[in-house]
């Protein structure tokens, strides 16, 4: 656990209204999850609902009847018990390498968030089931691959709640029979509509969401400081920050960059010395503020679309009105259209940031434009320095921009028909994910090639914001003289950017 997860483990969070995006990503990193008297309240009033429905024989999808393509099969009350078991061994079908902790807790926040609206009709016992497991740290194994949309992964989770299935505890694999005993439950005996309830909504795309963009401001963050060291290095022209300049264009994103840059590099001997030996610099450090900037102003417009997912009902069929006269709402909520528009976006604007970086180690490295020795080694011929890294980067820049293709143009026909169209929101949040891990490590290799030109330069003098932050790259990874494998240097990193950039200060 990393310093950021451990001060979110020092926080608890209760449940009362919906969920913001920055609450489910501290949860995922360790912060406890309560549930308000209200949310209780909203839970077991909805049960009530869907015990009424039941008596009273109003046909209700998925409570006393079959789902997807069997939708007008009616199943008898005394079978209903059987459908919610098993709907959760045939929807558990996914494969591959499990979600890690941060991204299962995400998952079974937002599940959590979703039943605490009080349209699901789930039992208070299976919500508090799924607030202990996480309040424990006994994760269920979720298979990362499988899902268009939901369905596989909220089954693995469900599982463990039956006794099924298997769950992390502190590094050890248990059963999910065990994991609920080391909660103190018995397996849970599901009733109508819960099995149901498990697997539906958008809880996993949702939950993977919040981690994502938590994880895309911080890096954001870390991409601003990485950007102001090479300029520095590199001679650029302070007026590239100009406020009068950058007011010329509207964008939030951009002028809060456009602060960063020049609060960090203010007073810096290094860029005084080379003022005015060019007329304007190369795009890739010109259009910091604006790429950067851009990237930005995605974020916010993406915390706004995940915030209303939190707030809304997902789950399918919906249940309202009283236990005198029980609604039953039909809908197609479950489909995250909105999310996963938009979380195709921030992909894009993160592989973005990721290539403009890229750009930024070409030119740390390369002698025709940085003044510096070539590829920042000490000595040419028999030391390579920081060449093939630049490669590795490249690579990252590449194959970000593979996974940037829209998954929620990717389609498909299931369920004979029934679901017939397909957004693959979940998808789109795994390969965010993947597209982010990629930023971070092309970002470690920007401030690990910066802090090793800054011991190049002919003169001293860096700003005293940019000497701060080589010195906590210097804290973690010493200069580089091909005297070791240098991957190890990058995935060295990886503890660095997991912690802020800029203590108290994201403006």
């Amino acid at each position: 656990m990393n310093a950021a997860s451990e001060t979110a483990a020092a926080a608890a969070i209760a449940i009362d209204g919906p969920l913001a995006p920055s609450d489910v990503a501290a949860v995922a990193r360790g912060a406890r999850l309560t549930l308000s008297n209200a949310a209780r309240e909203r839970i077991a009033e909805a049960r009530r609902i869907v015990v009424a429905l039941s008596d009273q024989g109003i046909r209700g999808y998925g409570i006393n009847t079959g789902v997807g393509a069997l939708c007008d099969v009616i199943v008898d009350r005394p079978l209903q018990q059987a459908l919610s078991r098993n709907l959760l061994f045939s929807h558990a079908c996914g494969l591959g390498d499990p979600l890690g902790r941060e991204a299962t807790r995400a998952v079974m926040a937002a599940e959590i968030n979703g039943f605490a609206h009080g349209a699901s009709g789930v039992r208070l016992e299976v919500v508090e089931a799924l607030v202990a497991l996480l309040d424990a740290d006994i994760l269920p194994i979720v298979p990362s691959r499988g899902s268009v949309g939901y369905l596989t992964h909220a089954a693995a989770i469900g599982l463990v709640l039956i006794g099924q299935g298997e769950a992390m505890a502190r590094g050890e694999r248990i059963s999910g029979r065990e994991a609920m005993a080391r909660i103190g439950q018995a397996p849970l005996v599901l009733e109508a509509k819960e099995g149901l309830s498990l697997v539906n909504g958008t809880p996993c795309s949702t939950g993977l969401a919040c981690l994502a963009l938590a994880r895309f401001a911080e890096l954001l963050d870390w991409a601003d400081a990485a950007a102001a060291m090479t300029h520095e290095n590199l001679g650029s022209q302070i007026g590239t920050f100009d406020e009068a300049t950058l007011a010329l264009r509207r964008s939030e994103g951009l002028q809060a960059v456009g602060r960063r840059m020049r609060r960090l590099l203010a007073g810096s001997a290094l860029l005084d010395a080379r003022i005015g030996q060019r007329t304007q610099d190369p795009l890739s450090l010109r259009a910091v503020p604006h790429v950067h900037g851009a990237a930005r102003d995605v974020l916010t417009n993406a915390e706004i679309v995940v915030a209303n997912e939190l707030a809304s009902v997902t789950d399918n069929p919906a249940v309202a009105g009283t236990v005198e006269r029980p609604l039953v709402r039909s809908e197609a909520h479950a489909v995250a259209a909105a999310l996963a528009l938009t979380l195709d976006g921030v992909a894009t604007a993160a592989a973005e940031v990721a290539a403009i970086a890229e750009r930024r180690i070409d030119r740390l490295v390369n002698p025709l434009v940085s003044g510096l020795p070539a590829f920042l080694a000490p000595e040419g011929g028999i030391f390579s320095g920081y060449m093939i890294a630049q490669y590795a980067a490249a690579a990252l820049v590449a194959e970000n921009r593979r996974l940037a293709q829209p998954a929620s143009l990717d389609g498909g026909i299931t369920s004979a028909l029934q679901e017939d169209m397909l957004l693959h929101a979940t998808p789109a949040a795994t390969k965010l994910l993947a597209i982010l891990d990629n930023l971070r490590d092309v970002l470690a290799v920007e401030l690990l090639a910066a802090s090793q030109a800054y011991e190049l330069q002919p003169i001293e003098g860096r700003a005293s914001g940019t000497e701060g932050l080589y010195r906590r790259v210097r804290a973690l990874v010493p200069a580089y003289a091909d005297d070791r494998p240098m991957n190890a240097d990058i995935a060295a990193m990886a503890a660095l950017l997991a912690l802020p950039a800029f203590a108290g200060d994201r403006s």
